[in-house]
C-alpha cells in the first residue's frame, strides 16, 4: 500500500484534534484514501503539548526546522497561527517541494498571494479548508462545488465570538460587557478580544471569500471594517421593533462593475434564515446565478470541527499524490486568479438602507429639521420611530431610509451633529433587505 507521510507544525488546540483524528482513525482515512496516511512527525515548542501527543518519542520534536527538513515527509501542516513566523515555514516547506494544509486566516489574507504564487512556481499545492468557517466545507464550495456559478453575492457570519455575544445582547438584553465577559468565561473569547469583537478577523476570512468567489487576488486592504464594541443594546431594541435582527456580516457581491467588500454590524430581517443564527455558530448564505440561494451552517470553530476541515485537506491532498498529481485543483479556483485584479467598491460609493439613531432635544421641529437635512442629501425616509420619553437625558428619533449613496448620508449626518438641537454622534447601521419599501414597513 502507498504511504503519505504528515508533518505537523503546532500541537495547539487543532493542532492536538488533527493528531487526534489522524492517529485515532487511521484504519477508516487509509480506507478512504486507499493509501497509508501516517503522521511521521509533530514540531511544538511547548514540551506540554509535545508530550500528550499521540507519537512515538522520535517523531516528536521543538523544532519545525526537522519537520521540513525531513526528506519523507509529504505534507507540510502549518497550525501555529500569527502571519511572520507562520509566512516563513509555509514558504520554506513550498521550496523543498512539499504541499501545505494551513488553517491560517491571516496568513492568507496578509501573504497569501506571495505563497501561492510560490507553490505555482514550484508546482506544489496549498489547501486551506479550515481557514474560513472552521467544520463548514465553504472553500470546497466555492472552489468546486459551485464552479458552474458566477456568485452574485454573499453574506457571511464568519465570527462565532461576535454572533455569541450579539446573541446574549439580543435574547437577554445584556450589555457588550456582559456579552463579552461570558464570551470569554465559556472560552468563546480570546483574553484580548480586539481582532474578534473589532470585525479584523472576519475581513481576514472575507478576503479569502472574495478571491475564491470572484477569481481575483486576495486584497484585504480596501475591505471596510467596523466591528460591534461600540454596539448599543438600544439600537438592538429599537431594530428588532422595525423587524430586524443585528449581526456583523461579512458582505460581497458583484455589481458588474466593481467589487463589494465590507464588514459591519448589519440589520438583517428577522424572517432571513442568517437572522436565526445563533451562539457561537457561522453561516454562509450565498446566490450564484445557476444555483440560487444556498446557506452553509455549521461550527465555525473548536477543536474537532476545525481539525475535520484540515484533515479533509490533507485527505485531498494525499489522493493527489497517491496519483502522481499536482495542482489539480488550483488554490483559488482558478489559475489566471492571482493575475486578474478587479476593483473593490470604496465604501463611500456603497447604496444600501441605513438605520439611524439621533438624540435629541424634546422640542418641536426637530423631525422636521433632521429630516430637512437628509432631503438635501437626497436621502428619503421610509419609517420612523421618536419616543415621547427621555433616554439619557435625549429623545431618540429612529429613522430608516430608502437606498442612500454612503457619501450622502456621511455627510448629512456630519451637517445633523452640529446642529444644538442633536447631542452627537448620530448612529449608523447599514440594512441589507431586498424587500424593503415604504408600503412594508
Amino acid at each position: 500500500m502507498k504511504s503519505v507521510k504528515v508533518g505537523l507544525i503546532g500541537l495547539g488546540t487543532v493542532g492536538a484534534g488533527v493528531a487526534r483524528i489522524l492517529t485515532e482513525r487511521k484504519d477508516l482515512l487509509a480506507r478512504r484514501l486507499g493509501a497509508d496516511l501516517a503522521l511521521a512527525g509533530a514540531a511544538e515548542i511547548k514540551p506540554e503539548r509535545l508530550k500528550a501527543a499521540p507519537l512515538e518519542e522520535a517523531c516528536r520534536t521543538s523544532r519545525a526546522q526537522d519537520i521540513l527538513d525531513d526528506p519523507g515527509i509529504d505534507i507540510v501542516v502549518e497550525l501555529i497561527g500569527g502571519a511572520t513566523e507562520a509566512r516563513d515555514l509555509v514558504l520554506a516547506a513550498i521550496a523543498r517541494g512539499k504541499s501545505v494544509v494551513t488553517a491560517n486566516k491571516a496568513l492568507l489574507a496578509l501573504h497569501g498571494n506571495e505563497i501561492l504564487a510560490a507553490a505555482a512556481a514550484r508546482k506544489v499545492d496549498v489547501a486551506f479548508e479550515a481557514a474560513v468557517c472552521g467544520g463548514v466545507p465553504l472553500i470546497l464550495a466555492l472552489r468546486q462545488g459551485l464552479a458552474a456559478n458566477r456568485i452574485q453575492e454573499m453574506f457571511g457570519i464568519l465570527n462565532g465570538t461576535c454572533n455569541y455575544i450579539l446573541t446574549r445582547m439580543s435574547q437577554d438584553g445584556m450589555s457588550y460587557a456582559q456579552a463579552l465577559a461570558e464570551a470569554q468565561q465559556q472560552g468563546f473569547a480570546e483574553a484580548d478580544p480586539t481582532l474578534d469583537v473589532e470585525g479584523i478577523d472576519t475581513a481576514h476570512k472575507l478576503a479569502i471569500l472574495v478571491s475564491l468567489a470572484f477569481g481575483m487576488p486576495l486584497n484585504l486592504e480596501p475591505i471596510s471594517v467596523s466591528g460591534i464594541s461600540k454596539l448599543d443594546p438600544l439600537d438592538l431594541q429599537f431594530a428588532r421593533e422595525f423587524g430586524y435582527a443585528i449581526k456583523l456580516l461579512a458582505i460581497t457581491r458583484n455589481d458588474g462593475r466593481a467589487i463589494e467588500a465590507r464588514v459591519h454590524p448589519t440589520l438583517i430581517p428577522r424572517d432571513h434564515m442568517l437572522a436565526n443564527v445563533n451562539g457561537a455558530f457561522n453561516a454562509v448564505y450565498l446566490t450564484g446565478d445557476a444555483v440560487g440561494p444556498i446557506l452553509l451552517y455549521g461550527q465555525g470553530a473548536g477543536m474537532m470541527p476545525t481539525a475535520s476541515a484540515v484533515v479533509s485537506d490533507i485527505l485531498d491532498l494525499a489522493r493527489n499524490l497517491t496519483q502522481g498529481l499536482k495542482r489539480r485543483a488550483p488554490a483559488l479556483g482558478c489559475d489566471q486568479a492571482l493575475n486578474s485584479p478587479r476593483p473593490i467598491k470604496p465604501l463611500d460609493e456603497v447604496v444600501t438602507n441605513y438605520y439611524l439613531r439621533f438624540a435629541a432635544l424634546d422640542r418641536p421641529g426637530v423631525l422636521s429639521q433632521i429630516s430637512g437635512i437628509l432631503g438635501q442629501h437626497n436621502i428619503s425616509i421610509a419609517a420612523v420611530i421618536q419616543k415621547g420619553r427621555e433616554v439619557r437625558g435625549a429623545v431618540p428619533i429612529v429613522m430608516i431610509t430608502h437606498e442612500a449613496k454612503e457619501a450622502n448620508v456621511r455627510h448629512a449626518l456630519l451637517e445633523i451633529d452640529r446642529l444644538p438641537i442633536v447631542s452627537p454622534p448620530a448612529v449608523l447601521y447599514r440594512i441589507e433587505d431586498p424587500n424593503l419599501h415604504a408600503a412594508q414597513i
